[in-house]
This record gives C-alpha cells, sequence and structure tokens, in this order.
C-alpha cells in the first residue's frame, strides 16, 4: 500500500510540474520563466500533497483509535459475549465449532484485543499509521517526480525542450505504470497504456498556452499569474482533499 502510495504521488509531480513547464515554454523561450513557475508548481504541489495526506491520514488515525478503544471497552464489559463473537466469526470463515472455540479461546488468552481487532477490523493496534510520516513521503515523492521534468526543459536547448520533456515524463509515466501493476499483480499492459494515455491528455492541453497569451500580460505578469495559479491550486486541492475526508472521520469518532 506504501509502496503504490509512494508512486501515486510521484506521477502527480511528474504530469503537475510537466504541465505547468510545458505551458509556459510554450509561451516563452526565456528559462526565467520556466524556472519559476516550475519551482512554484513543485513547491505548491508538494505543500498540496503534504497537507492533505496529512489530514487524511490523521482522520484515519483518529478513527483507528476510536475503534480500538470502543473494542478494548467492550472486552472489558462483556468478555463472555466477545469471546462467543469471536468464535462466530472463526465459524464463518469456515472451521468447525469446537476448533473455532480453541482458537479463540487461545488467541483470547495470549491478547483479546488483539485478536478482535484483526478478525473484525483488520486493524494492527501496533501499526497505526503515522501522519507526518505520511505527509513527508507524499511530499518528497512529489518533489522528486517534478524534478524530471523540470532539470528537462531547463536543459535541454530550446527548439527541442518541450519535446523533450514530453518524451521524458511519458517515459517515465510508463516505468511508473508497470511497477505499480507489477507490485500489485495486475496486467501491466493495460496500466501502462491507461498512466500515458492519461499523462499524454494533461501535458497537451496545458500546453496550448501561446505566446499571444503570455504578451498579453507581460513578461514578469504572466510568470506572476502561473505562479499564483499554482499556489491556489495547491490550497485547492488541500482543501479538496482534506476538508471531506476529516469531516468524514470526525463524525465517525463521534459516532464510536
Amino acid at each position: 500500500m506504501f509502496r503504490h502510495t509512494t508512486l501515486r504521488f510521484w506521477a502527480l509531480g511528474l504530469i503537475a510540474a510537466a504541465a505547468v513547464v510545458v505551458g509556459v515554454a510554450s509561451a516563452t523561450s526565456d528559462v526565467l520563466p520556466v524556472l519559476l513557475a516550475g519551482s512554484a508548481a513543485l513547491v505548491g504541489g508538494a505543500i498540496s500533497m503534504a497537507l492533505g495526506e496529512y489530514v487524511s491520514v490523521s482522520s484515519q488515525r483518529d478513527t483507528e483509535r476510536a475503534l480500538i478503544e470502543k473494542e478494548r471497552r467492550a472486552l472489558a464489559e462483556e468478555p463472555e459475549a466477545e469471546l462467543a463473537e469471536l468464535v462466530g466469526l472463526y465459524e464463518q470463515q469456515g472451521l468447525s465449532h469446537a476448533t473455532a472455540t480453541a482458537v479463540a479461546t487461545e488467541l483470547t488468552g495470549r491478547d483479546a484485543l488483539k485478536a478482535h481487532l484483526a478478525i473484525e477490523l483488520g486493524i494492527d493496534q501496533d501499526d497505526v499509521v503515522s501522519p507526518w510520516h505520511a505527509a513527508l513521503a507524499s511530499a518528497i515523492a512529489f518533489t522528486i517526480g517534478a524534478l524530471l521534468p523540470m532539470a528537462t526543459i531547463l536543459l535541454v536547448p530550446h527548439p527541442t525542450r518541450i519535446l523533450a520533456t514530453f518524451v521524458a515524463v511519458l517515459l517515465a509515466l510508463a516505468v511508473t505504470g508497470y511497477v505499480a501493476a507489477w507490485i500489485g499483480g495486475a496486467r501491466r499492459g493495460r496500466a501502462v497504456v491507461r498512466i500515458l494515455i492519461g499523462g499524454a491528455i494533461m501535458l497537451s492541453s496545458f500546453g496550448q498556452i501561446s505566446p499571444q497569451d503570455a504578451r498579453g500580460v507581460g513578461g514578469e505578469g504572466f510568470v506572476v499569474v502561473m505562479a499564483m495559479l499554482v499556489m491556489l491550486g495547491a490550497v485547492g486541492s488541500a482543501v479538496a482533499w482534506g476538508l471531506p475526508a476529516y469531516l468524514l472521520a470526525l463524525l465517525g469518532s463521534r459516532a464510536f
């Protein structure tokens, strides 16, 4: 799960930064506007991903803690009923009543809370996700992904830099899709095609900014506008991802 999440943020960094730098490079041949806009996309995107992941994982952690506390209370107040429930759960998995009773009794004697959390909720109380670790991992993965299109478009000479960025990003996306499918045991060809189509569509749509658009705003103004749009998009993304997750977790924890 962690590897899939890291690959997802890496791919987001690739596409988001590439879309911005390709769009700006389509409007101007200067390096500075591309560098500033790409840096804004990298910083804004990394902050957005980190904030969204922190709030989302924090809400997940709060829900898990509420469920653990609920199960702990139930074991303290009604141990016999909880044991009978555990026996029933093992019987639903195909064990005979005698075997299910023996297994449930032995596991309850070792660690009743751990046994109930594992079979009922699929939770390991010693493996609750850290929101800080998740936020840091998402920011790092996004940043590393964003560095590839930025480096390509800044290092390759002007006549071919947009094409080179397209090729570099699509190749990286293809590798990402292949690795993600390999990790998950899915069909690799379909995963590669799917991520390539999505990446190509986004890059093409952002590459439609024309030099006339840039001149209409002015060189420096164009960079400022692009940077503001990227930062606003980052804040909006963090709110859109994090706020619903937080509210759902808040309602869920109160229900327990």
